[in-house]
């Protein structure tokens, strides 16, 4: 299917069919599809633009789930197949609709929560676990965000979760639906089981020469080597040149001191508590801090089991009270019993004090030597990007580049998936897969233009020879082969002698019976549920062929390990009245927002007068003529 859409899309009629494919394929009330939007803007919805930078970001995001989920970057042709563009224009025209109907309705968050809201992201953390403005910025340069479109972002969020709360509330859950997932989720069969492997029936003979090659004959797809291509690669980010940067060791030594100030751990601290919840405990540890008790000798004493609360700075408590009580303390011993909930008193404690500790000049050389080396790099780098484009477009080879300004050329042979690339190069996680996409496109002997990765970043490569796929020789796969023969033999012979077994049963042979036969004694199970009991031998798939019948139904299915289990339900335990666990609970109430938002959503999108740039949603797909 997929070569064939490829043939078509290379002809004028396949790129207008691609199109309109790819439009019909978002599956929503398209109103118009025009032409005369400006280049910047892909699309409008509910009187929203949704530029082309929003689709771009948003289209690599679903590219990026589908190297996850296959290992690859698909090319067009299966992106615009698999629906994955007009799943991103549906899902972008949803966010505006929504955006701008919570705008109508004046919701929003203020510039001080958004504020906290930054300060408080792990992911913009520095070192010492503290917001850093240095990794903020970095972050968002990284993910090709400005400072206004991720406030933007996050305001646009805000408002969306505020209207989704308004459209839930508070509503309780229908009790009808709780009961039918609980009774679902809480059934129970007991059954008698034997399970039937390869040891249980003679051992298949092995395959001739002429059974092999007509194995491979029939499977030569799954017997082929794949296509490699061999590459020198250049990767030119600001990180890469302050690696080729040498720092003098007095520069090190004064910037230390200038920074030294903030390269400070802040005291830590082990933080317990114990809920005093009844008033013979609360008497205990007072009469004990009276007394003097260290207070693992009152814990023991009472037999509690303290809360765990972690190891924090004095910054990472938001509970005042607990912070004071649990820093003010002078050791390990000691404790201080505060108000609790409910009107009741807690004893707070700590385990362990990690003193404030200062970062020695050793400790912090590799992170200055890499700031100072990156900050001159930042002055270099656009200069240096110029003159290596231009000695590209003179024709110049990779390491005759890398030679003139000291960088590092890595000569890699890779897959489809560039997964090679993580073991000798600077390239990216992220960005593996979009260069080897690019290498897969080059053809060899054609000068190849840089990879950019984002602001001041980039990868260059040589094609240097292309190793084609080809059909694997039987002498190269014999032992895969022999084994996978031997294996599919042996599980043709266990289903034989199953669907044997079970139309002896059907004609009235017991279980026991029929088992004896097979040198087999059946075994009882505990009550299981539909995910099974949590082994490989009665797992989910067991479970499903279990629950398709009541007491006295048989069967078989293919376990966890890859035997067969033959089995009969001797007893049906339905779920007990009122059984909805808090997970159930969670489970539904989760459901019915998301088919609520869901709802919402469709609704919005039928009235939001949704217009798309076609011109621009051909060149950005790359299906026009000047993008071949």
């Amino acid at each position: 299917m997929l070569n064939l859409l490829r043939s078509i899309t290379k002809t004028w009629v396949g790129k207008i069919i691609g199109v309109f494919l790819i439009i019909g394929l978002a599956g929503f009330g398209i109103s118009e599809v025009i032409g005369t939007l400006g280049s910047s803007t892909i699309a409008t919805a509910a009187g929203t633009d949704i530029s082309t930078r929003d689709f771009q970001r948003a289209y690599q995001n679903q590219l990026n789930a589908f190297v996850q989920q296959n290992g690859r970057m698909p090319t067009n042709e299966e992106a615009m197949a698999a629906g994955i563009p007009g799943f991103t224009l549906q899902q972008l025209a949803a966010q505006a609709s929504v955006n701008k109907f919570a705008r109508d309705l004046g919701l929003g968050v203020s510039d001080t929560k958004l504020g906290d809201m930054v300060r408080t992201d792990p992911n913009f953390a520095g070192t010492l676990g503290a917001f850093s403005a240095d990794n903020f910025k970095a972050v968002l340069q990284n993910s090709g965000f400005t400072e206004k479109e991720y406030f933007d972002l996050q305001r646009d969020a805000a408002r969306r979760q505020q209207l989704l709360a308004g459209l839930t509330g508070t509503s309780p859950t229908p009790e009808a639906a709780l009961e039918l997932v609980s009774r679902y989720v809480g059934d129970r069969r007991t059954v008698d089981y034997f399970v039937l492997n390869a040891t249980s029936i003679p051992s298949v003979a092995d395959p001739t020469e002429e059974e092999l090659a007509a194995y491979l004959a029939t499977r030569q797809a799954e017997f082929r080597t794949r296509e490699t291509r061999t590459i020198d690669v250049l990767v030119l980010t600001p990180e890469t040149l302050a690696a080729t940067k040498t720092i003098p060791e007095d520069q090190i030594a004064a910037e230390y001191e200038r920074t030294k100030d903030s390269l400070v751990t802040p005291e830590r601290r082990a933080i317990q508590q114990v809920a005093l919840s009844t008033p013979e405990l609360e008497k205990a540890f007072t009469d004990g801090l009276a007394a003097g008790t260290p207070v693992s000798q009152l814990v023991t004493a009472a037999g509690v089991t303290p809360s765990d609360l972690g190891v924090r700075a004095r910054s990472e408590v938001t509970d005042a009270s607990l912070a004071t009580a649990a820093f003010e303390l002078a050791s390990t011993d000691a404790f201080a019993i505060i108000d609790g909930i409910g009107g009741t008193k807690r004893a707070v404690f700590v385990s362990e004090i990690q003193p404030t500790y200062q970062v020695t000049l050793e400790e912090a050389r590799e992170d200055i030597t890499l700031k100072l080396g990156t900050d001159i790099a930042r002055g270099e780098i656009v200069d240096l990007l110029d003159q290596i484009e231009e000695l590209r477009a003179a024709f110049k080879q990779l390491p005759e580049i890398a030679e003139r300004f000291g960088l590092t050329v890595a000569t890699v042979t890779i897959t489809e998936g560039g997964a090679e690339l993580a073991d000798s190069t600077d390239v990216p996680a992220d960005a593996r897969s979009s260069v080897a996409t690019a290498v897969f496109r080059a053809e060899q002997g054609s000068l190849t233009p840089a990879v950019t990765l984002g602001s001041n970043r980039n990868v260059w490569f040589d094609l240097k020879s292309i190793e084609a796929a080809r059909d694997q020789t039987l002498d190269e796969v014999r032992d895969e082969l022999v084994a996978a023969w031997t294996a599919e033999k042996t599980a043709e012979a266990l289903t034989t002698e199953v669907a044997i077994t079970l139309d002896k049963m059907r004609a009235g042979m017991s279980l026991v019976d029929a088992a004896a036969e097979l040198n087999q004694f059946p075994v009882p199970s505990l009550p299981i549920g539909r995910d099974g009991d949590g082994t490989p031998v009665l797992n989910a798939t067991v479970a499903e062929a279990i629950f398709a019948g009541g007491p006295g139904h048989f069967g078989a299915a293919v376990n966890g390990d890859g035997d067969q289990v033959v089995f009969q339900v001797i007893e049906v335990t339905p779920a007990e009245a009122n059984a909805a666990t808090p997970a159930i609970e969670q489970f539904v109430a989760n459901s019915i927002t998301d088919g609520l938002d869901a709802d919402f959503q469709r609704g919005l999108l039928d009235v939001s007068d949704l217009k798309i740039n076609q011109q621009v949603l051909m060149n950005l797909l790359s299906l026009n003529s000047t993008a071949q």
